[in-house]
Order: structure tokens, then sequence, then C-alpha cells
């Protein structure tokens, strides 16, 4: 169903020197692929559990899962997939891994969007 009061443009004039200008600052199509691909590892509940937990302390597998009330195979498959996409790093120390995230990065990334989501 359409929104009959949904503002829309009316007319065919297209602003050519703004759509140039607009096109030639447009990253490569392979970058923004990226980008989404990035964005999209935010977009599981789990996922974003574990990374507030690492913003607030270095911890291990067996660690975040108890903390989260999961099984260690699922918190190892999605410390994967958060290492994956270069969010978590990890180090060992003996039999054990300890995970932090990879650079201040990630949390001015999830600070912007918690922020933004609290302003709604």
């Amino acid at each position: 169903m359409k929104d009959q009061n949904a503002p829309r443009c009316d007319t065919t004039v297209i602003h050519g020197d703004i759509v140039a200008e607009v096109r030639e600052n447009m990253p490569p199509e392979e970058q923004l692929f990226n980008l989404a691909e990035f964005f999209k590892v935010f977009g599981d509940t789990t996922r974003i559990r574990i990374l507030y937990t690492l913003f607030q302390s270095e911890m291990c597998v067996c660690d975040i899962a108890h903390l989260l009330d999961m099984s260690q195979s699922a918190i190892s498959h999605q410390l994967r997939v958060l290492k994956n996409a270069k969010l978590v790093k990890f180090r060992k120390k003996g039999r054990v891994v300890y995970y932090s995230l990879d650079d201040d990065h990630v949390k001015a990334i999830f600070d912007q969007g918690y922020q933004h989501i609290l302003e709604s």
C-alpha cells in the first residue's frame, strides 16, 4: 500500500550539476558492497551482545558463553564472523584464547548507532 502523503517528485527535470557532482564523489561499487557486508555483521543480536561484552573487558569464549547463557560453539561461531569482519581480535595465553575489540573504531561505530536509536 502506497503512502499517499509521502513526498514525491512531480517533475522530470534532472539537476545535472548535482547528479554529476554526486556521481563523481560516489565510492566504487566494490567499496559500497564491502561497506554493506560490514554493516550486515551488526544485524545479529548475539553479535551485538558479544561486542557489548567486549567493550567491558577482554574475555575468553567460556566466559562469554557463561555470561550470555549460550553454548561455547555458538559463541565461537559468532566470534569467527566478528573476527572475519575485523571487529574483534584474539590472543592466546597457554591454551586459553582471549578476545577483545580490534580497535577503537568498533566502539565508535556501536556508540553512534546506539545514540541514533535512543533519539527515536
